[in-house]
């Protein structure tokens, strides 16, 4: 899937982006692109990677789609990373989170079609699954049309299908970061409700999904992998007793303040409905959703003999939460991939 192909990565210099492509450089690719519009962290990834001759920047925006059909020329596969993420900033911003997510991911699907991309894979949020955010929808509004691209796309032999995270631990501007800021201040550390739960991922997990669903895809799925729920109570306990003695603080002394609930946020996540359910696959670490619309019978032969996911919404809130200590362990593996 990797070996001697030609790859691009769209936001490859966000948290998972630039992940996958530390990941994807380790298996000899042709070459792989990184595509975005921050500059500077393209400048410090190119000095993180600057002996590599088969790692080549372009700055640019998904919403330009003439940009992105010249930076998709000889690609063979696309892992489209680049979004608006922040639920408030989608909710105050609602036109240009959909003007990211939406439009920019219809172009990029343009983009694959033009330049006869082989795979493109959709980096989605557990956000998408019964949306109450504008970004929730806006995602979810984008794997439809990711999907629906394996219906019209004619002779063009593009594969495309998605992926759905959980909270990616130590992603920029997630809990994690937010909570470490914090506390390397001396505290209060920030917290809505302790008794929300969410899915939670390492950023190395989130790409692991992304390369194994490039690989597995016929089309149109919405990959969901099975991962762990967490309190945020104890996410925030996590954060104190692994980043205060960083600082040479008393964990002890750290106090913890309720704010309210931010616009659009969950008391739990959802990783898949109850009616995606009823058409999902259970291929073991994973579930494979597959599209509600289907032309054709390939992707029934694909998955036949595949069983069936349990029937029933797949939320944070009906799993059994991972244990304190084991919430500690992944934190810490997150604030580390934090420290400079």
């Amino acid at each position: 899937m990797v070996t001697g192909r030609r790859i691009l990565v769209t936001g490859g210099s966000g948290t998972i982006g630039a992940r996958l492509v530390d990941r994807l450089l380790e298996h000899a690719p042709e070459v792989v692109r990184v595509f975005g519009r921050d500059e500077t962290k393209q400048f410090y990834q190119r000095q993180r990677h600057q002996t590599r001759e088969d790692l080549r920047f372009l700055v640019g925006d998904i919403r330009d789609r003439d940009r992105l059909t010249r930076a998709l020329e000889g690609i063979d596969v696309v892992f489209h990373c680049a979004a608006l993420k922040h639920v408030e900033s989608g909710e105050y911003n609602p036109f240009e989170a959909s003007q990211t997510n939406v439009v920019g991911t219809q172009n990029v699907i343009d983009a694959c079609l033009a330049t006869g991309v082989r795979t493109m894979v959709f980096t989605s949020s557990d956000k998408a699954a019964n949306p109450t955010s504008v970004m929730g929808a806006s995602k979810l509004l984008a794997e439809k049309i990711v999907t629906a691209a394996t219906n019209y796309r004619g002779h063009h032999g593009t594969t495309f299908a998605s992926v759905r995270f959980g909270n990616v631990l130590g992603s920029r501007g997630s809990a994690v970061e937010l909570f470490a800021t914090q506390v390397a201040g001396g505290g209060p550390v920030t917290v809505t409700d302790p008794e929300m739960t969410r899915f939670v991922m390492s950023t190395d997990r989130a790409v692991e999904l992304a390369v194994e669903a490039a690989r597995i895809a016929r089309g149109g799925e919405v990959f969901v992998f099975k991962m762990p729920a967490a309190r945020l109570r104890d996410l925030v306990s996590a954060a104190i007793a692994v980043y205060a003695p960083r600082h040479g603080l008393d964990a002890a002394s750290i106090s913890v303040v309720r704010i309210p609930v931010r616009p659009g946020e969950k008391a739990y996540e959802e990783l898949m409905t109850e009616d995606e359910s009823t058409r999902a696959r259970d291929l073991g670490p994973m579930y494979a959703v597959l599209p509600a619309i289907r032309t054709g019978s390939e992707l029934d032969a694909a998955y036949s003999g595949v069983p069936g996911a349990p029937v029933g919404p797949y939320r944070s809130d009906a799993e059994v939460p991972l244990a304190t200590d084991e919430v500690e362990r992944l934190v810490r593996d997150a604030v580390d991939g934090l420290e400079p």
